[in-house]
């Protein structure tokens, strides 16, 4: 099969796990035996724009007419059997779909957060889940609030996006993929059709487990406050009080909060910060961890490292919201803790340090379940069939006459 992957990169100071992904995907791709050609664009080209078309890049967050024009060649020439798109922000927008149409070739996106109901993305605001914008025709919240960047500016074009694409969004792709049941759910208003409607989890390989088990606590992805960063904080802090410490805590990541959680950290000899690693070394510090904490007060629409967590034999300890719930047995194969509760978190690091054979069996479930559900063959056959769902029931005669 002939496959064409429609992405455009996040920020390389802001890594993604949506860039590793859609990685991920490929290379499994053509390790099937499929097709596979990338149509990308990278945020990072935007530091080097002119100012004039730094000014116009809000313009084609709404619609961009370049990457439309750009799309067309490639359809034209390669003609893929299939196109998939993943995130089209900023620089892509939805104004590929309509190139799609024109060349009468199907396509498939996978939604990797909430952006469709929410310009954050995340359903989150001001340290608390935030849905003030679902179910409205229009962003008034986040706008008044600059929930993007901080920003009413710019929030607005994402604001109008949403408004002015829905119909597109509703009509042209053959298929939806959601990464999650509770993504699913998140976005049920934005009105996708449920016929078309898929819920496959993300691609994840295997991860070697080096020295699984010994005393490393692992938090890994961006240091924000939506991620959980004060409530792992304030759990480490109360581990520490109620325990003499040999449990150690290795934070990998970068992003607004690493000055607050590196002044933290000089003072907690048990406390590592390891800034931003390359995939091979979080590989590697993921499978010598006793356990994976991953204390998102967003929720998550997957949540990647808990199953690559799993995928190396360690059990995740993670919030019960969002995908998380979907994603963990608690107690079987992970552990799950209220949303913010760090006396609740810091009793379950209490507990991995006091009984590492409970938390090791925990793990070897852990391992189980990815191997049920996250293995790279099978979730590669899941998406093929998703594919032929889209090439057997085509939309752009049905969208060209909407």
């Amino acid at each position: 099969m002939k496959i064409l992957m429609v992405h455009n990169r996040y920020r390389s100071t802001s890594p993604s796990g949506e860039d590793r992904v859609v990685d991920q995907e490929f290379d499994a791709l053509v390790a099937a035996g499929h097709e596979v050609q990338r149509f990308e664009r990278n945020s990072d080209s935007i530091a080097a724009m002119s100012q004039a078309k730094k000014a116009l890049v809000p313009a084609r967050v709404i619609w961009s007419q370049r990457s439309a024009h750009e799309l067309d060649g490639v359809l034209a020439m390669w003609r893929p059997d299939v196109v998939h798109l993943h995130n089209l922000f900023p620089l892509i927008s939805p104004s590929v779909l309509r190139s799609c149409q024109n060349h009468a070739i199907p396509c498939v996106v996978t939604f990797h957060n909430y952006r469709p109901v929410c310009p954050s993305g995340n359903l989150f605001r001001d340290g608390a889940i935030c849905r003030d914008c679902v179910g409205h025709q229009f962003a008034t919240p986040a706008i008044r609030h600059g929930c993007y960047r901080d920003s009413p500016a710019a929030t607005v074009p994402l604001a109008i996006a949403n408004v002015a694409h829905r119909r597109i969004w509703q009509s042209h792709p053959s298929a939806y993929i959601f990464i999650s049941d509770a993504q699913r759910r998140e976005l049920e208003p934005a009105g996708f059709p449920s016929a078309r409607s898929f819920v496959k989890s993300n691609l994840v390989p295997p991860v070697l487990a080096t020295n699984p088990g010994d005393e490393h606590v692992v938090y890994l992805g961006r240091l924000t406050e939506s991620k959980g960063l004060r409530v792992l904080m304030a759990a480490w802090d109360r581990y520490c009080e109620t325990s003499a410490p040999t449990l150690r805590l290795a934070i990998a990541g970068t992003g607004p909060l690493q000055e607050e959680i590196a002044s933290w950290a000089q003072t907690r000899p048990s406390v590592s910060v390891l800034g931003l690693l390359d995939r091979d070394a979080c590989a590697k510090l993921v499978g010598q961890a006793r356990t994976v904490v991953v204390p998102s007060e967003w929720p998550e629409a997957f949540g990647l490292v808990v199953a690559e967590a799993m995928a190396a034999g360690v059990a995740p300890v993670a919030t019960a919201h969002g995908a998380f719930v979907d994603l963990i047995t608690d107690n079987v194969d992970g552990l799950l803790y209220p949303p913010g509760d760090h006396e609740a978190l810091a009793d379950i690091l209490v507990r991995t340090e006091r009984e590492p054979e409970w938390i090791a069996r925990l793990g070897k479930e852990a391992k189980v379940t990815y191997e049920r559900r996250f293995e790279p063959s099978a979730n590669i056959a899941e998406l093929v069939n998703i594919y032929r769902f889209a090439l057997d029931n085509p939309r752009w005669l049905e969208s060209a006459s909407a």
